[in-house]
């Protein structure tokens, strides 16, 4: 039984959206900002590239308001820290903000927004899978 009140509440991307990471490295250059990073995901990071949790907060880690976040390469674009080659050195331990991208807020705020994420992501794509939204919201929530 469908229930057309529910379908109304559910936002914009209620039958998924398309995407298909590519490996370009996009997303991790760029405009200056913050990757914003838990404890538990220092540790992974650290433990990824053979280092102590102290150790890799000195050298791959800013402190702002308390929180801990990812540096940026001291280049003009910016970059990762972590980018090279246009490729993440940490992926299997790389944080959540990353691990959900392009899947954030402000993204999926609008299909204009969504557009706006694709002339920068070239994962965003017609032909690329479709993700469900149950698997949107669950990306949302980490």
């Amino acid at each position: 039984m469908h229930d057309e009140n529910a379908s109304k509440t559910l936002p914009w991307y209620r039958d998924g959206l398309r995407f298909k990471c590519t490996e370009c490295g996009k997303c991790c250059t760029g405009s200056p900002g913050y990757v914003w990073v838990t404890e538990q995901e220092i540790d992974s990071m650290a433990k990824q590239i053979d280092l102590s949790v102290e150790l890799f907060k000195r050298k791959y880690l800013r402190q702002r308001d308390n929180r801990y976040a990812l540096a940026e390469k001291k280049s003009q674009n910016r970059d990762c820290i972590f980018l090279k080659d246009n490729k993440c050195t940490i992926y299997q331990a790389r944080p959540a903000q990353c691990r959900t991208f392009p899947f954030w807020k402000e993204n999926l705020n609008s299909e204009e927004s969504w557009k706006l994420a694709s002339e920068a992501c070239e994962g965003i794509h017609d032909q690329a899978p479709l993700i469900p939204y149950s698997i949107i919201q669950e990306l949302l929530e980490r």
